[in-house]
């Protein structure tokens, strides 16, 4: 999903949501929408994700989208390394409100 599908995504949708994932280790931010039937959509720029270094970039990326409201998923490569589900799809115990 590019930013104008976003944008458009936002406009006719209210039921969604939208992950700033964080991966630690990395200062990288990417952007996932998940729609009501729980699909995942990266957003992209040229077919590829877009990856942010800071959050500000996310935020003022958002914001022009219509997006008034995210979470910070921080993903941590330890619970697939010991064999457990990655954490950051549990939507109660692994994120944090972000509010632009």
């Amino acid at each position: 999903m590019d930013i104008k599908e976003l944008k458009h995504f936002v406009q006719e949708k209210d039921n969604f949501e939208i992950r700033v994932i964080s991966h630690a280790g990395s200062r990288l931010y990417r952007v996932d929408v998940e729609d009501v039937e729980g699909q995942h959509h990266p957003l992209t720029r040229g077919g590829k994700p877009m990856l942010f270094r800071a959050l500000d970039d996310v935020y003022a990326e958002l914001k022009r989208a219509g997006v008034h409201r995210a979470y910070l998923v921080q993903w941590v490569a330890h619970d697939e390394a010991i064999g457990r589900e990655p954490n950051y799809q549990s939507p109660l115990t692994s994120r944090m409100p972000l509010v632009f």
